[in-house]
């Protein structure tokens, strides 16, 4: 990290040094005991602006406050049949490790249909999964090899899109603006996989108007990308979808606990449980309510309406033109990364 970076972070740090509660807590939070890495993150999506970083993190400690963000984890949605249910129609999960030790994150963009429950259950699960792992996964994973491990990995099946999806894009816009303002450059590199024909006119019209950063971080790998991902990790960690001879449909595995997207997965399983356990915990004498744990929803940034608009009027395009139906739902592409 060269001086001018380090400067911008131990500014950064004296201001968060002055933060009194309720912030402070949920900065702790944030943080989990790696601040420099945590004032980093911000600074990047903030080009390195103190100020401007400064502002987008204190907002988000106010978001996190307000929306108490910070008990999400002991709000399971039940019953199990209707996070079954999100867990079916928004298709994400965590496959394994890189060799570096970043966690593997899947996700299913093409037959991901959020049309199982409202908004707010998928904004709900999408959070508790940023929550669990920020908490559970990245420092477990900083302990075990020795190191801050504060970012994964993303791998993006494509498989299955159609001119349809674009129903979904203000979910998935939404979604992307909640990772975009409150969980930066929590991605190391971002896979794309078993991309389908249209995908390559679509990505010259949206690579432009990506952040260079972001650009940096994608690589569009041939069919499944198995042969490339097997460079950063070893076979069991591949997402389900990639392990098969070709590309093909990411919803549906062989065997539930190897399909990463299944709430039947360990690591679905696991942090349902930790969930469940924690709702326990924190109200041991009453039964776990249902109801989904309603956050304030953003106004999409001017970037992602632009991205999606693009990405629609191409897609329109396409089927108009060559008949081709196909679309890009989800293609937005920043920061649990989300």
């Amino acid at each position: 990290m060269g001086t001018v970076s380090q400067d911008a972070i131990n500014q950064f740090k004296a201001l968060m040094d002055q933060v009194e509660e309720p912030l402070k807590r949920t900065y702790q939070t944030v943080h989990q005991g790696y601040q420099a890495e945590t004032l980093a993150r911000f600074l990047k999506a903030r080009e390195w602006n103190v100020t401007k970083a400064h502002k987008m993190l204190l907002d988000c400690l106010n978001w996190r406050v307000h929306n108490e963000i910070d008990n999400i984890l002991t709000k399971p949605i039940v019953p199990t049949d209707l996070y079954r249910a999100v867990r079916d129609s928004h298709l994400i999960g965590m496959s394994g490790y890189s060799r570096e030790g970043l966690p593997v994150f899947a996700h299913g963009v093409g037959l991901s249909t959020y049309d199982k429950a409202s908004v707010h259950y998928y904004v709900q699960s999408h959070i508790q999964i940023n929550e669990y792992r920020d908490r559970i996964v990245l420092p477990t994973a900083s302990k075990k090899y020795g190191r801050p491990i504060t970012t994964g990995v993303k791998v993006l099946d494509m498989s299955g899109l159609k001119l349809s999806a674009l129903n979904q894009i203000k979910t998935v816009t939404l979604i992307s603006t909640i990772d975009d303002l409150n969980y930066p450059e929590k991605t190391h590199t971002y896979y794309i996989v078993n991309a389908p024909y249209v995908f390559s006119a679509c990505w010259k019209v949206v690579k432009p108007l990506l952040q260079e950063r972001t650009r940096k971080k994608i690589q569009v790998l041939s069919g499944n990308g198995r042969d490339e991902l097997l460079k950063i990790m070893d076979y069991a960690s591949l997402p389900h979808f990639c392990k098969r001879e070709g590309s093909g449909s990411s919803r549906h595995s062989g065997y539930a606990n190897d399909n990463c997207f299944s709430l039947d997965h360990p690591f679905h399983q696991q942090l349902y449980n930790y969930v469940k356990q924690k709702s326990l915990e924190s109200e041991p004498s009453q039964p776990i309510k249902q109801g989904s744990f309603h956050v304030d929803l953003p106004e999409p940034a001017v970037e992602g309406m632009e991205i999606a608009k693009t990405i629609e009027s191409q897609m329109h395009n396409f089927e108009k033109g060559n008949g081709v139906s196909g679309s890009l739902n989800g293609l937005k592409i920043n920061d649990p990364d989300a």
